[in-house]
């Protein structure tokens, strides 16, 4: 009798130890589930930020720099006309703050676009600052599948780190046609082992590193959020790319003013 309620105390003993393991193994998995999802948001935001930082300066750069010559050419028609020190001043602090830039003509008969586009020297150009619906659901889909916080050894970790570094990079470019071929070259590759380990202490220092990572993914979306071209995709969070069209029109229009404004200034020097 006493043997055999000694080894019914035991089992009981440890069915409570394997529940709180089998919680804790659970809590992992989901503690690394959500770090995935987080970590797919954070990347998401990055390729848009990092595309529309490329659209800004390859779209307004050239007509931001045009506006300034602009400006340093009205004050120095300006400054001829009148001959006041005042505007003489005023005329070189303007030319101090430009580069000299190309005429007019060459500006916009050709290196700019009716869209405002100017080419630049990139290969692979974004063509829109938010990928195509079908290139985010690959791109969800393959780092959910291939995440390296989903291995649990080191090798396995290093191949998973390799080929997810193709895949964001197939997907800052918004390649669909990569994007499949990556989804099936995983599908034939080695089956993940994602068999955790028992050891409480092991799933208690995984959760602890969850955290600790998803904290400076926190921080690494907060400084993109913070930059100049973090708040200004603020503006208009659903359409990036109206947001660039928006101001390409602006600037646009601007030009065209300054243009009519030192035509006017040359003819009035010319006429005096």
């Amino acid at each position: 009798m006493t043997n055999t309620s000694g080894t019914e105390s035991s089992a009981a003993a440890s069915a409570p130890a394997s529940d709180a393991e089998d919680r804790l193994a659970k809590a992992v998995r989901a503690a690394e589930q959500a770090l995935i999802e987080f970590e797919i948001a954070v990347e998401t935001y990055r390729v848009e930020v990092e595309n529309f930082s490329r659209l800004h300066h390859q779209r307004l750069g050239p007509m931001y720099a045009r506006l300034d010559e602009l400006d340093a050419l009205i004050a120095e028609a300006v400054a001829a006309h009148s001959g006041d020190r005042a505007d003489i001043e005023r005329a070189w602090e303007a030319r101090a703050l430009v580069m000299p830039m190309p005429g007019v003509e060459e500006l916009f008969g050709g290196l700019l676009g009716s869209d405002g586009v100017r080419p630049v020297e990139d290969p692979n150009p974004p063509r829109r600052v938010r990928p195509g619906k079908e290139a985010q659901r690959l791109y969800r889909e393959l780092a959910r599948k291939a995440h390296p916080d989903l291995a649990q050894d080191e090798a396995e970790k290093e191949r998973r780190s390799a080929f997810i570094a193709r895949v964001n990079e197939a997907y800052s470019y918004a390649d669909e046609e990569l994007l499949r071929a990556l989804a099936e070259e995983w599908e034939a590759g080695p089956v993940p082992e994602e068999e955790l380990p028992g050891e409480a202490e092991v799933l208690y220092a995984r959760l602890e590193w969850l955290a600790e990572r998803k904290e400076k993914l926190a921080a690494v979306a907060a400084e993109l959020a913070d930059s100049a071209i973090g708040q200004m995709m603020g503006l208009a969070p659903e359409d990036p790319d109206a947001l660039l069209n928006e101001i390409a029109e602006q600037l646009l229009t601007q030009v065209a003013s300054r243009e009519a404004r030192l035509a006017e200034l040359v003819r009035q020097t010319s006429g005096g």
